[in-house]
């Protein structure tokens, strides 16, 4: 009697290229959550966590996703972002079942209340809004508040009836697929997550703003590919040499921040990374906004009219980058060198 070889699953990359290469399909996208199950139940979602000695690899496997597609990115940087949360918050006993998403935007205008609490249990009101692949996920790590006017972090479940998952707002082309939808909360309920204003405090909500541009620099190399594969045909001229040039400067100065940073975070795994990854995550959306720039002007229309998936990463990555905030975010680093002791800026 033979034994049946167990099933091998696909390797990551295989996985990755396959739907990279999917034609184009507006709006949601249910390739995109059976993708995301099936990295999930692969086990491709265990990323070293970042603080731990491996950071890079960490940040190295969000750009290879992002350089797939970045509604993909979303979702994966997401539900990684929440394992690493509930590493470092929940107790052991949480169960962490199931793809999750991490919403913890405060607009003015929709804001998501703790109204009752018992022990970890809570109840919510309110409105949570940017509340990236509601629609495709199971659980979610959500900012609330409490009486005391601090956030603390709530666990949900989104298949709760006590909650309604609109599908209003969103009108965006770029991201597209992972639609940011709003949720109205009913005294839905959920269990708190940490204490009161850890969220926040923990050494690893920077950390986990570092892989967020990971996903900008692996989205901006798939891009400039493009660009390279081009300049070695004998079509490519001076002119499109020249934005490569551009293009391999400004990828490599991104490059070399995000692994500066990633070390440091692993030499200082307690420490508040705020100042080197702000630093970082500026440096790597000039060079993606550079990047993009050079490639559109060296490629021209065709490939934004004829290639899925430098199509997809075109509309993708400009909505993708305004997760930074842009000269805001410069001001409060701006802030912190003011006060800083001198010496940063030596060779």
């Amino acid at each position: 009697m033979t034994r049946c070889a167990a099933t091998v699953p696909p390797s990551l990359d295989t996985l990755l290229d396959d739907f990279a290469a999917r034609p184009a399909v507006p709006g949601l996208d249910a390739a995109l959550e059976t993708l995301m199950r099936s990295l999930h139940g692969s086990h491709y979602d265990a990323l070293p966590l970042p603080g731990q000695g491996r950071t890079l690899q960490r940040w190295q496997t969000l750009a290879r996703v992002a350089g797939c597609d970045l509604g993909l990115a979303k979702l994966y940087e997401g539900h990684t972002d929440a394992l690493a949360i509930l590493a470092e918050c929940a107790p052991p006993s949480f169960a962490r079942e199931g793809i999750w998403g991490v919403w913890a935007a405060e607009p003015p205008d929709a804001r998501a209340r703790i109204v009752a609490r018992d022990g970890d249990q809570v109840h919510l009101a309110g409105r949570k809004a940017w509340c990236s692949g509601a629609l495709q996920i199971d659980r979610a790590l959500i900012t609330a508040w409490s009486d005391d006017d601090r956030p603390q972090l709530v666990a949900i479940d989104l298949k709760h009836p006590a909650q309604r998952v609109t599908a209003m707002g969103w009108q965006a082309v770029g991201m597209a697929s992972t639609a940011s939808v709003e949720i109205d909360f009913d005294r839905s309920p959920g269990t708190a997550i940490g204490a009161p204003g850890q969220y926040l405090d923990r050494p690893g909500f920077w950390q986990g703003g570092g892989g967020i541009a990971a996903c900008w620099y692996g989205a901006t190399e798939a891009l400039a590919r493009y660009l390279r594969e081009h300049c070695r045909t004998p079509r490519a001229d001076a002119h499109a040499q020249a934005h490569l040039g551009a293009v391999d400067v400004a990828l490599q100065g991104a490059r070399l921040a995000l692994r500066d940073c990633a070390h440091w975070i692993d030499r200082h795994p307690a420490l508040d990374a705020e100042r080197p990854v702000r630093r970082t995550r500026a440096l790597v959306e000039a060079a993606a906004e550079e990047v993009i720039h050079h490639v559109g002007r060296a490629l021209g229309a065709t490939p934004f009219c004829r290639t899925a998936h430098f199509a997809r990463l075109s509309a993708d990555l400009p909505v993708y980058l305004r997760q930074s905030h842009a000269e805001r975010d410069l001001a409060a680093l701006g802030q912190q060198l003011a006060q800083s002791a001198s010496g940063d800026w030596s060779l």
